[in-house]
């Protein structure tokens, strides 16, 4: 059984340019993480960075191979499926693990699990998601999860399960069936709000970088230069 993992990386960001190659204020770069939790996965047979710039080959770490993608992906209005579907028609695997840059703190424990929950064979795919319990409303204006004449407490609401958008795991089977990045029978593994935190605005990569530095604490490797010029010696 081969099982492959994707990093797919864009560097022109619409709305935080250039931010998977951006330095938290230790100087490590925020696509470091998915790289570093992706080598330590021992079921994983190959990693490969896929982008269409070759300025991103200084931030790939050894043990990743850099496989460059074709320019149209990078359009704003490429989807997953158009990126995965590429993908998969020039690397073959029975199972495919997609990991995003822009979840950096998801644990080690939550790769090796989706990874061993497809590998069983009980289930076609695996996702990480975070519980909802919240007061939600539609933008007409209706309650979507409770009655607002009888409003109850937030943990007596029925809960809801929200993609994190992070990390994925999808056999070849499932893809080839359904084309899209879940099968008819995934395995959901829930996390923290601090594991899904996802970074698609500014605000976010600053909110990020103080959770890095104050909760995660990470260890920081070894770097060419200790300034965010600089990229991460593999």
């Amino acid at each position: 059984m081969k099982i492959i993992a994707l990093v797919p990386i864009k560097l022109n960001n619409e709305r935080t340019p250039g931010k998977n190659t951006k330095c938290f204020s230790d100087g490590t770069p925020l696509m470091y993480f998915v790289q570093e939790k992706l080598l330590q996965v021992n079921d994983i047979d190959k990693i490969y960075l896929y982008c269409s710039s070759d300025d991103v080959k200084p931030f790939v770490l050894d043990g990743i191979e850099y496989l460059k993608r074709p320019k149209h992906l990078d359009s704003p209005t490429t989807t997953f499926n158009e990126i995965f579907d590429c993908f998969y028609k020039t690397v073959d695997a029975d199972i495919y693990v997609t990991a995003f840059a822009t979840a950096p703190f998801i644990s080690l424990s939550r790769y090796v699990e989706c990874v061993r929950a497809v590998k069983s064979g009980q289930y076609d795919s695996a996702f990480t998601a975070v519980k909802v319990q919240d007061f939600l409303w539609d933008e007409s204006g209706q309650a979507i999860n409770f009655n607002p004449k009888h409003v109850p407490r937030t943990q007596d609401l029925p809960p809801l399960y929200s993609e994190s958008g992070g990390l994925y795991v999808l056999t070849k089977e499932a893809w080839q069936k359904l084309g899209r990045k879940m099968g008819e029978n995934p395995y959901k593994i829930f996390i923290s709000n601090i594991e899904a935190t996802d970074i698609d605005y500014p605000d976010d990569f600053e909110l990020a970088d103080v959770i890095y530095q104050h909760i995660i604490k990470i260890t920081p490797p070894p770097r060419v230069e200790s300034s965010c010029t600089g990229a991460v010696n593999g």
